[in-house]
């Protein structure tokens, strides 16, 4: 069933108010990629009674107003992107289409949506006692003093500019349940993991961050501010933080414990309409549905930590995978479902092959303070097998009514080379089966300066993989090809490494890239915080950063003008 989203279907379900109601910049999407859905679902799984408020109109309380107010909380969320993103490009022109708004017409979610929901409330339930809490990627990623791009300033923890009462940060589940059966049994929940709160005092036995006003006074505190909080991600070693705002404190709690993988057999085990709801299906279609509507989640958390990524921060950098069992259930129901063709969209996560691979030390110990899984190159203590997941894939083939299982998420090639076990055959697998065409991958650079600078190993490997590709295809008489993601004028990066960019693409991988996006700086990412400090956060040397529009965009045409003017 769907969440009800007037007050007619929540009367034919027999309730006769709501315990909370979900606000998002998204519309509403039925699915186990919608974070709305799957906590709305999962909250009315554990016995409370949830509805949705899609894309309100922040000019009126014609949609605010439509479910009256919830008993327990409001919850707020910008959508599964950032509203700041998902409204401008990497050089601040406004988007014209929204693939989460019914009719691709980027004309419902405002700017800094997460701020300006929660006013809205304010606005129109002047006197309701019932709490508002933020969650979502918005609330996530901006929840300490973070740099602002479209502003070009550092702003407070949201929760401060949105005025709200309470923030989930990070994968909701557990914490906005534990949190409704506080508020539903009059207990404290300041203690609940996995949220902040504005308070008075700092609390005992947290870690200072430098201040908002010491922040903006010295980027070198900001940086020791980032790399504190970052460095306190993970639900095993996290110690709580607060941030002192003027004459308050923002307190955040440690993470959520990890998820075990019966949890998240549970989570994605819930019925989904797999479709927009009708209140909102009337309006037009949504692109996005067509990618998610037949696409499958295996597990959570990447711990690839590119800088430029903030994966790691919002959904951790441990790995936690559904059981195979869960996974081909869920293949199967979308098999028999009305108007399937026989395709799978993808069956992966933030890293496809990431399923079932993590380090045993990490889920003992929490992910290590010193150094990182990927890079500079591949720890030992990581032992790389792909041959559950390839497992996986020949269960999933072997549904009836399944023509074709496509994995569409990214891979990491340099976890296949170095996985001596099976990482051929499991290129063999997609190879064969999981590709049509083409294998996207994601380099972002060739040259190992910039490289470097994101948190990715050298252009060597690009080399070896793509030879190692070839082959295969030919072997198996394929004629497909591999397709790259390229980003321009990441920090570090100017013209010069651009043309070296080119030139590594023309002479060894035999391409004229046209998959290039200008780097954008969305908070709560290393790549962010060079970009605002202008200084390498590891030496705290000077770092040159493009920052001219203009000549981010020179930077990409390095790449795609050859490309533009060959095909008109």
């Amino acid at each position: 069933m769907f969440l009800p989203t007037t007050m007619e279907e929540v009367k034919k379900l027999g309730w006769d108010s709501l315990d909370i109601i979900l606000i998002s910049g998204d519309t509403y999407l039925d699915t186990s990629y919608n974070g709305t859905a799957i906590i709305g679902k999962w909250l009315v799984k554990h016995g409370f009674k949830v509805g949705v408020i899609a894309q309100p109109d922040v000019n009126s309380d014609k949609d605010i107003t439509r479910l009256g107010a919830p008993n327990l909380y409001w919850a707020v969320s910008a959508g599964c992107v950032d509203s700041m993103v998902a409204n401008y490009t990497a050089i601040k022109k406004r988007r014209k289409s929204d693939d989460f708004t019914p009719g691709g017409e980027n004309n419902r979610r405002p700017d800094r949506a997460t701020i300006q929901y929660t006013n809205l409330i304010r606005r129109f339930f002047k006197n309701s006692p019932v709490p508002i809490v933020l969650g979502g990627i918005e609330a996530s990623l901006r929840r300490i003093v973070h740099y602002d791009y479209w502003s070009n300033s550092l702003r407070r923890p949201i929760i401060f500019d949105a005025k709200a009462d309470i923030l989930s940060y990070g994968m909701g589940e557990k914490s906005m349940l534990e949190l409704a059966n506080a508020i539903k049994n009059n207990k404290d929940w300041k203690n609940i993991r996995g949220i902040g709160y504005i308070s008075k005092e700092p609390k005992d036995g947290y870690l200072a961050l430098p201040s908002f006003e010491e922040c903006v006074d010295k980027k070198e505190n900001f940086i020791k501010a980032f790399e504190l909080f970052y460095h306190n991600c993970d639900p095993i070693t996290a110690k709580g933080l607060y941030q002192k705002n003027a004459d308050r404190y923002f307190i955040q709690n440690p993470p959520c414990e990890n998820f075990t993988s019966q949890e998240m057999d549970d989570i994605y085990g819930l019925e989904f309409e797999r479709d927009v709801h009708p209140y909102y299906k009337k309006d037009g279609h949504v692109k996005a549905l067509d990618t998610i509507k037949n696409s499958v989640t295996t597990h959570r958390g990447c711990y690839g930590e590119c800088n430029f990524c903030a994966i790691a921060v919002h959904q951790g950098r441990t790995v936690i995978s559904r059981s195979e069992d869960s996974i081909v259930k869920e293949v199967t129901t979308i098999a028999n479902s009305k108007g399937f063709k026989g395709n799978i969209s993808d069956v992966g996560g933030p890293t496809a092959n990431m399923y079932q691979l993590e380090c045993t030390k990490k889920l003992n110990h929490g992910a290590c303070s010193h150094k990182r899984c990927l890079y500079p190159e591949t720890c030992p203590a990581l032992k790389l097998d792909h041959s559950k997941q390839i497992s996986l894939l020949r269960r999933l083939k072997s549904i009836d009514k399944i023509k074709k299982i496509f994995i569409a998420s990214g891979i990491r090639y340099d976890m296949i080379l170095d996985d001596n076990k099976s990482g051929d055959r499991y290129l063999e697998e997609i190879i064969k089966d999981h590709i049509s065409g083409q294998m996207k991958i994601a380099p972002e650079h060739t040259e190992d300066k910039i490289l470097s600078l994101m948190g990715k190993q050298g252009k060597s490997i690009l080399k070896e993989f793509k030879n190692r590709f070839y082959e295969l295809n030919k072997k198996y008489d394929k004629k497909q090809f591999l397709t790259y993601y390229l980003i321009a004028a990441h920090p570090g990066c100017n013209e010069k490494d651009m043309l070296d960019l080119k030139r590594f693409a023309s002479s060894e991988l035999k391409i004229s890239p046209e998959q290039v996006q200008i780097f954008t700086p969305t908070p709560s990412t290393y790549s962010t915080l060079m970009y605002y400090t202008e200084m390498n956060p590891l030496t705290n040397k000077k770092l040159f950063v493009e920052k001219d529009n203009g000549k981010k965009q020179k930077q990409k045409d390095i790449i795609t003008q050859t490309n533009k003017t060959r095909r008109y």
